[in-house]
């Protein structure tokens, strides 16, 4: 089967289905290739950080996405030991939402989807993955890929890898990353949450363990660090291992962990931190983890996806619906957000360096607040940046009036 669109996005995570929906509403025809048959993934990022918040209020969408089920995180604080230290308050930023919403991935997905199909040059084909790149005259002019078990071939003007830090597009591609490697991997899996509990979305920084607990409703979603690679040894201890080694930790979970039935509910998550030393090629373009994987540090990678869209919708939208995408709107687009994804891995990095790995690698010290913290915290304006970075990034994007004024 053979189709042909102005614009062909692999991956319907955040970053594919926001510019597949801008695009669409710019009144250009895309389709979002998306290869699995729904968006029922656990342990996906699930923080809507006030920038993307604030897109969707641009959208006229802000209301409706609301009434979905989420929890609102307005601050953002850590326990180094006994000590709590509170860095980041998000309600004084200059948004219409001052907080961060927990919300399930796939609702978030679900509803960018369904707008999206308001449009009638939008198409999401679920169970359609893209496994090559169609290169003519050294130009990429679409993707192969198989839709339930058949093959395909979409035609495009342009071709954008979504598809996440794994990006098989990126790969086919021949395009380069640097790769900045991080001293952890963390261990995703969620607990009961009971009527006392406190509603505060907490890190806790323990000898050798760091630990954080993500407001789920119902539930905590749970993240444990462990050093980079320390995975195969915690497998082979067990499930009973694994629970009293979290219990000990943090006695305030440890009637829970019996919640587990095996370690197949603990999910691994290999920490990458890199990005391309180039974006684009002609005719394909890379955005969101597909151009810069994050470290969970922040939680910020969804919305660097997020905010990666909307600046390449507002800088190619109208190339793309006149068929004339030429290398210059590509280098436009990683020009516009080179400097943000490289400033918010410098920042990532530096936490890696100073707080994360040697905490990890001194299991019997006791835990101390870090200095920088200690300093950045104890300065309200300073602590008000911090907010800022984490809640609306370095550069945060808006959606263009041309878009906007699309019908």
């Amino acid at each position: 089967m053979s189709s042909a669109v102005q614009c062909c996005i692999a991956g319907g995570g955040p970053a594919g289905l926001m510019l597949g929906v801008l695009l669409a509403k710019a009144g250009c025809r895309v389709v979002v290739l998306e290869k699995h048959a729904d968006f029922l993934r656990d342990f996906r990022g699930d923080t809507i950080h006030p920038s993307t918040l604030e897109v969707m209020h641009e959208l006229g969408l802000l209301e409706a996405f609301l009434k979905l089920p989420h929890q609102k995180v307005e601050r953002m604080g850590a326990l180094f030991g006994d000590t709590l230290l509170r860095f980041a308050d998000f309600t004084r930023l200059p948004v219409h939402a001052r907080y961060i919403a927990m919300m399930p991935q796939w609702d978030f997905l679900n509803f960018l989807a369904g707008e999206g199909r308001r449009y009638p040059g939008f198409e999401l084909r679920m169970n359609a993955e893209a496994t090559d790149l169609i290169v003519e005259d050294g130009k990429v002019v679409g993707v192969k890929g198989r839709h339930q078990g058949a093959p395909f071939e979409v035609r495009a003007n342009l071709t954008v890898a979504a598809d996440g830090r794994s990006s098989v597009l990126r790969e086919k591609s021949g395009l380069v990353a640097d790769d900045f490697g991080a001293p952890m991997d963390a261990l995703w899996f969620r607990i009961p949450r009971e009527s006392g509990d406190t509603d505060e979305t907490t890190g806790r920084f323990l000898p050798g363990r760091i630990f954080v607990m993500l407001n789920r409703g119902d539930y905590w979603q749970c993240a444990f660090v462990i050093p980079k690679g320390g995975y195969a040894a915690i497998r082979a201890a067990g499930l009973a291992a694994f629970a009293g080694n979290v219990g000990k930790a943090v006695p305030f979970v440890a009637a829970r962990m019996s919640s587990l039935k095996s370690l197949d509910e603990v999910k691994l998550l290999t920490v990458q931190v890199n990005r391309l030393k180039r974006w684009w090629r002609p005719g394909f373009l890379c955005i969101g983890d597909a151009a810069h994987a994050m470290s969970p540090l922040g939680g910020v990678g969804v919305n660097l996806a997020v905010q990666d869209a909307v600046a390449a919708a507002n800088l190619l939208a109208a190339a793309v619906r006149e068929n004339r995408v030429t290398e210059a709107d590509l280098a436009a687009v990683e020009r516009r957000r080179v400097w943000p994804t490289r400033m918010t891995q410098s920042m990532q990095l530096m936490m890696q360096r100073q707080i994360i790995a040697p905490l990890l690698s001194s299991p019997g010290t006791p835990v101390r607040p870090p200095m920088l913290l200690r300093v950045l915290t104890a300065v309200p304006f300073t602590s008000r940046i911090i907010a800022r970075v984490i809640g609306l990034g370095f550069r945060p994007e808006h959606v263009s009036p041309a878009i906007l004024a699309s019908r």
